[in-house]
């Protein structure tokens, strides 16, 4: 099947072109190609948007109405994604935020298990917590809190048939336990944490590789102790950041951003059930979660994860930092695929990855989702069949 897109753009690893035919077989793209004198089987007008990769979110702790913590199944994680495709995500990591040693064994094989039926979009899973600090721990419970032992470790180095993902604060843990689990294949990223900058860069040392949620829930960056932000300026890990409005201060979205580049910041959701419905609060390991004016917020004013889409992530980011939409496609896409090592699979129109593409309108909105080439956005398929 031969694709042509025109009338718009079309982020392309070598830069953005007005048109392309994208051959897809198996569900990979085969070539990009201009248009040509070959007729394409289908073809779409952007009407002046962007054909982007497909969005790599590597924090998604629920959407639809549905929170991985509480329903740790197939269905659900089938759910979450297809709330998100809404938005562009093609991949995506569901998150448990700090739960018990059995409920993490739980998600690790329902993410096995969805990966295994072809869920769409699930590439792995991102377990955020328990092992964290208390200081830092945000809305995550502190009687779930605890250490790394054998057993736990034991689960996480298990086979897996996605990618694992752990944040822990490093502080807490032993850089022996970190080089386990990084020989193991786990992606370690520091996150809830008071770690100092020395406590951070032995973690790094150790295989250490991305910070989660820069800034927020950890130790800040100071001219004398530059904490674990600091640790993450100073060092070639991958750092994800929530461009929400209200999570980062804009400044500190362009210095960021200024200060690791495209190649190694990657944007998150962090999202919160709420995500894909219009519900005005729910609950969130028993605490009642309002969310108002886009933002999701416990009674005392602390924040819980986020109303937020990768669309709008990446609209918001093009707002605060003035930066070229491909540039900024970069960092919920290209970046993110190689923090998981998926680069050769995921994040790029080009051959040999999956035919994964996000239409996006004029105004950076979703008009379409694919994934191995097949629509999966419901919402866009009058869209995507007038174009044809």
């Amino acid at each position: 099947m031969i694709v042509r897109f025109h009338n718009g753009r079309v982020a392309l690893p070598g830069g953005a072109v007005d048109a392309a035919d994208i051959a897809v077989e198996g569900g990979a793209v085969t070539t990009v190609s201009a248009p040509g004198d070959t007729a394409a089987d289908r073809a779409v007008d952007l009407e002046g948007g962007w054909l982007l990769p497909g969005f790599v979110d590597t924090q998604v702790n629920g959407g639809g109405g549905v929170l991985f913590n509480d329903q740790v199944d197939v269905e659900a994680i089938a759910a979450i994604g297809a709330a998100h495709a809404r938005f562009g995500t093609t991949a995506f990591l569901p998150t448990l935020i700090s739960d018990t040693p059995a409920q993490i064994a739980a998600a690790l094989a329902a993410v096995d298990a969805a990966i295994e039926q072809g869920v769409p979009g699930v590439v792995g899973i991102h377990i955020e917590g328990p092992f964290i600090n208390e200081v830092k721990r945000g809305i995550h419970e502190a009687h779930r809190i605890r250490r790394l032992d054998t057993g736990i470790l034991a689960t996480l180095t298990a086979p897996h048939r996605g990618r694992v993902m752990l944040t822990l604060a490093p502080e807490l843990c032993d850089e022996e336990d970190i080089r386990t689990l990084v020989r193991h294949g786990v992606i370690v990223s520091a996150g809830h944490s008071d770690a100092t900058y020395d406590e951070a860069r032995r973690a790094i040392a150790a295989g250490l590789s991305g910070f989660t949620h820069l800034f927020n829930a950890m130790s800040p960056l100071r001219h004398r102790n530059p904490g674990a932000v600091g640790a993450a300026f100073d060092s070639d890990t991958y750092c994800g950041l929530i461009v929400d409005d209200v999570h980062l201060h804009p400044a500190v979205v362009r210095l960021a951003v200024r200060t690791k580049g495209k190649e190694r910041i990657m944007l998150v959701t962090d999202a919160m059930p709420s995500v894909g419905t219009n519900v005005s609060e729910f609950t969130l390991q028993g605490k009642r979660i309002a969310v108002k004016d886009g933002v999701c917020i416990f009674e005392d004013g602390t924040l819980a994860g986020t109303h937020l889409d990768m669309a709008s992530a990446l609209r918001k980011t093009v707002e605060v930092t003035g930066l070229p939409v491909p540039d900024v496609s970069a960092m919920a896409s290209a970046t993110p695929a190689a923090f998981l090592s998926l680069e050769e699979r995921i994040g790029a129109i080009a051959a040999g990855q999956r035919a994964d593409w996000v239409w996006l309108d004029a105004g950076l909105a979703p008009r379409a989702t694919w994934i191995g080439g097949a629509i999966v956005s419901e919402t866009a398929w009058g869209h995507f069949q007038a174009a044809q």
